[in-house]
Order: structure tokens, then sequence, then C-alpha cells
């Protein structure tokens, strides 16, 4: 059973269809869905430390406009017990914070960067995440 879900989104179609999935989860399991944005505080930090990722969330108003957007989403999915929590830093090192001070049951991500170059080379973020979390984790077939 799942209690807490943990959902990463940076604004991104691809990221909403992983916000999709986990609210649909959440629905059926009348579990609390976190909707979790990791932001930059500025372009110069989001550009030494974002491995190209050309959506990364500088600032965080940024991040609240994100996390406003996708709780609409996850609301039109059925989650009933949604809250969003951002968090300043690195997507992977933001994320697992989130997952560990919570102690989510569960943890959402898309796949986007998982077979691009860069990904395959350095790591992505997803596969970065499921080796290092201690729950759960599901991956979303976001893009190909």
């Amino acid at each position: 059973m799942y209690n807490t879900i943990v959902v990463g989104t940076d604004g991104s179609e691809s990221s909403f269809l992983a916000v999709r999935r986990a609210a649909g989860i959440a629905a059926a399991f009348d579990a609390e869905l976190v909707l979790a944005s990791a932001y930059y505080g500025s372009d110069a930090d989001a550009l030494s430390s974002s491995r190209g990722d050309s959506n990364a969330v500088v600032g965080d108003q940024r991040a609240d406009q994100v996390l406003a957007s996708a709780i609409t989403v996850a609301k039109e999915e059925g989650a009933q017990q949604v809250r969003a929590q951002m968090r300043e830093g690195a997507p992977v090192e933001a994320l697992m914070g989130i997952v560990n001070d919570l102690k989510a049951d569960l943890l959402v991500v898309g796949n986007r960067g998982i077979n691009s170059l860069t990904g395959r080379l350095l790591g992505s973020v997803p596969a970065d995440l499921a080796r290092q979390s201690q729950c759960d984790t599901m991956i979303v077939h976001t893009v190909d």
C-alpha cells in the first residue's frame, strides 16, 4: 500500500505524463500526492550542473508556476490529497531530499534523459534516482 507518493516535475509535457500516472495511483490508494520540483537559484547554477537539461527550472517563482500547473493536472486525474514542495538544488539531490524527508513509499519520474547520449555517458536523472531511492521507484515512459 502506498501512503505518500512523490512525483518529480519540471513543467515539461513529459513530466506532466508522470504527474498524471502518479495522480491515478494516488487516487486508487487514497494516498497523499506530493508534487516535487527542484530548481536552480540562477542560470549559472543551472548551466554548471544540469547535464545540458534544457528544461531546468530556474528560480523559486518558476518552480511555483510549475507546481501550480502540476496541481491542476493531478486534480484532473482524481488525486484528492495533493500538495507541492520545491527544493533548491540539482534534481537528483533535491528530489531525494524530499523523498527521504517525507519517508515516501513511492517515487514517480518520467524517463526523459535515459536514452540520450548524455544520459548514457553521465547518467540521467531518472536512472540516478532509481539507483539512490530507498523506496519503490516508478519510471514512467513519457518519451521515446
